[in-house]
C-alpha cells in the first residue's frame, strides 16, 4: 500500500461514521444511508489515490452518497406513480402479474369509443395476429366488411386520444366482457382454424390460455373468467387426440381418449366445479360444464347427453346465437333421435348469419347419416366440403361422403 493509499484508508475510516450521521439526519432510512455511504467510500478508494484527496473530503463523501439516495428516491417516486396507474385495475394479485403489455393492449383495443363488434375485431387483429379473412369468418361477415370495420376502429381510437394504460375502474366491467369474448375467439381459431392447411394453431391456443390465466389471477372470484379458463383447459386437453396421421381431423366421438391430458382435465373440472358453486351463472361457465361432461365420459357411447341437452338449453337462454342453436340441435338428436334434430336444423336455414356456413351442412349430414339416409348424407357432406376453407375439415368431409357412397370419384 502506498503512502497515499494509507492516508486515504485512514481518512475514510475516520469520516465514514460522520458522513453516515449527516445522511441519516437528512434522509432517515438508516439501511439505505449505510448502503449509500459504502458506495461513496468505494468511489473514494478508487478515485482519491489517482486524483488526490479533495479539499473537503467529508463534503465530497456526503455529496456522492446523497446523489445515490436522490437517484433511488426518484426511482421510488416513479415506481409509485406506475403503481398508482396499475391500481386502477381492480382485483387482487401481485404487481408482477398486473404488469403485462399484452393485457394492456387488449384493453386498449376494447376502448369504449368503438362498438363491441369492432373491439373484438381489432383485438383479434392486433393481439391475436389473425388475418382479416379469419376474423370475418369468425364473425360470419364478408371480408371487405370486416376490413372496413377494423379501419374505422383504429381511426376511432386515434380520435379518442386513447393511451397505452389500464382502463379506469368505471370502464372495467364492460371492457372485460369484450376481452373475454376476444380470448374465446382467439382460442377457437387456434383450436379449429377456419382456413388453411392446418387444423390447429397451438401458438394461438397457448396465448389465449396464458392471457386468461393472468386475468384469473387478477380476478379469482369472477365466475366468467374462471369459466372461460376452464372451458379452454377442458377443450385443449383433447388436442393430442384431435388429429391423426398427416394432421387429419379426428372428431370427438372417434378420439382415443387415453391420449387426452388427464392432468389438464382435472384442473379444468376443479375450476368449473368451484366457480359454479360460488359465482352467478354465465355462458362461459355453461360451456365449460358441457366440456366437462364430454371429458368425464369414459367412451363416446357413455356420454351423458341428457345432461348436455339441459346445459345447451340453459346456454340458449344466456347466450342465444346460431352456433349455439346448431349445437343444441345435435344434443336434441342424441337424446330424442335424428329426426328431431333435423327439424331444428331445417328451421335454422332461415338464419342469414348461417347462410353458406359449412357447419350447417356438416351437422345435417351427420344427422342424416344417423337416420340411415346415406344418399342425403352424401350430398350434405359433399356440400359442406365445398363450403369450408379448412383443408383438414374438407378432407374429413370428403372422406365421410365417400363412406356414404364408395362409388364416388373425387
Amino acid at each position: 500500500m502506498t503512502g497515499l493509499d494509507a492516508v486515504t484508508d485512514r481518512l475514510l475510516r475516520e469520516l465514514a461514521p460522520q458522513v453516515l450521521a449527516v445522511l441519516v439526519r437528512r434522509w432517515g432510512r438508516f439501511d439505505a444511508c449505510e448502503d449509500a455511504v459504502q458506495e461513496a467510500l468505494l468511489a473514494a478508494a478508487l478515485q482519491w489515490p489517482m486524483e488526490g484527496i479533495p479539499a473537503n473530503p467529508k463534503a465530497w463523501l456526503v455529496t456522492v452518497a446523497s446523489r445515490r439516495l436522490a437517484d433511488e428516491a426518484r426511482g421510488e417516486q416513479a415506481r409509485e406513480r406506475r403503481e398508482e396507474r396499475v391500481a386502477a385495475m381492480p382485483g387482487p394479485g401481485d404487481d408482477v402479474e398486473r404488469h403485462d403489455d399484452t393485457l394492456t393492449l387488449l384493453f386498449l383495443c376494447c376502448h369504449p369509443s368503438i362498438s363491441p363488434s369492432s373491439q373484438v375485431a381489432l383485438t383479434l387483429r392486433a393481439v391475436g395476429g389473425l388475418t382479416t379473412g379469419q376474423i370475418a369468418r369468425a364473425f360470419l361477415v364478408p371480408e371487405a366488411t370486416m376490413g372496413q370495420r377494423i379501419s374505422r376502429a383504429k381511426q376511432s381510437i386515434r380520435e379518442a386520444g386513447a393511451r397505452f394504460e389500464p382502463p379506469p375502474v368505471e370502464e372495467w366491467e364492460g371492457r372485460l366482457a369484450v376481452v373475454l369474448h376476444v380470448l374465446y375467439l382467439i382460442f377457437n381459431e387456434g383450436y379449429a382454424a377456419s382456413a388453411g392447411a392446418g387444423l390447429l394453431d397451438v401458438q394461438l391456443t397457448a396465448e389465449a390460455i396464458r392471457l386468461t390465466r393472468r386475468l384469473h389471477r387478477l380476478l379469482p372470484d369472477d365466475g366468467e373468467v374462471a369459466g372461460l379458463l376452464a372451458l379452454m383447459l377442458l377443450t385443449d386437453a383433447r388436442r393430442p387426440a384431435r388429429t391423426g396421421p398427416g394432421g387429419t381431423l379426428v372428431p370427438l366421438a372417434d378420439q382415443d381418449r387415453s391420449r387426452w391430458n388427464k392432468i389438464v382435465i382435472s384442473e379444468g373440472i376443479a375450476l368449473i366445479t368451484d366457480t359454479l358453486r360460488s359465482a352467478p351463472l354465465g355462458p362461459y361457465q355453461v360451456q365449460a360444464a358441457i366440456a366437462a361432461v364430454h371429458d368425464e365420459a369414459p367412451t363416446a357411447g357413455q356420454t351423458d347427453w341428457p345432461q348436455i341437452l339441459v346445459l345447451y338449453e340453459a346456454l340458449q337462454r344466456l347466450w342465444p346465437g346460431p352456433m349455439v342453436s346448431l349445437n343444441h340441435a345435435v344434443a336434441v338428436a342424441m337424446v330424442e333421435g335424428p329426426a328431431a334434430g333435423l327439424d331444428l336444423v331445417t328451421a335454422l336455414e332461415e338464419d342469414t348469419r348461417l347462410k353458406g356456413h359449412h357447419r350447417v351442412e356438416a351437422v345435417r349430414a351427420h344427422l342424416l347419416d344417423m337416420a340411415g339416409d346415406l344418399d342425403g348424407a352424401r350430398v350434405a357432406y359433399a356440400k359442406a366440403a365445398r363450403q369450408t376453407a379448412s383443408l383438414p375439415e374438407r378432407r374429413y368431409l370428403e372422406d365421410k361422403a365417400r363412406q356414404a357412397d364408395p362409388r364416388m370419384d373425387w
